[in-house]
């Protein structure tokens, strides 16, 4: 019964260390550029992305964002979903324009280095796109969406 008791105690502490090895293991480097960058923010949660990318979950004024890091803690994205009411007029607009007929399933803002866009997954029928405009109204990226590239998100 000893026994049990203590086999059963070890799978219960390699269970646990399991779930929660990957997790908070952010190197300091990107723990600091997110510091930095989010100086206001206490609760992060971390997950690898990749190998050499680090995501952090995390709220702000009562809404939910991510941002990615390279592992050198080099900052390359932050997005947070808004609402369609949320989206700017001209935004819209070119939406709207560049894809009749399609509804929106989901809106975010994403802000890198680059600048801020829009993104959305749009839908019409069987055709699923991801398609992301820049504040001017001009669309920057626009791919249909397959089993493959919906995996990897």
């Amino acid at each position: 019964m000893k026994t049990l008791k203590i086999i059963m105690s070890a799978f219960i502490v390699i269970i646990l260390f399991a779930f929660t090895s990957g997790e908070d293991k952010a190197p300091q480097k990107v723990k600091d550029a997110f510091a930095k960058k989010f100086p206001t923010v206490k609760k992060v949660k971390w997950e690898k992305e990749n190998e050499k990318e680090w995501e952090a979950e995390f709220k702000m004024n009562r809404i939910e964002y991510s941002a990615n890091f390279l592992s050198d803690g080099t900052w390359q994205e932050t997005e947070h979903e808004i609402k369609e009411k949320e989206v700017p007029k001209n935004i819209m607009k070119a939406l709207e324009n560049a894809f009749p007929g399609y509804e929106m399933e989901e809106s975010e803002i994403s802000e890198t280095a680059k600048g801020m866009v829009y993104e959305f997954d749009i839908e019409k029928g069987d055709t699923e796109m991801e398609v992301a405009i820049d504040t001017n109204g001009k669309i920057v990226k626009q791919e249909v969406k397959t089993e493959d590239n919906e995996d990897k998100d």
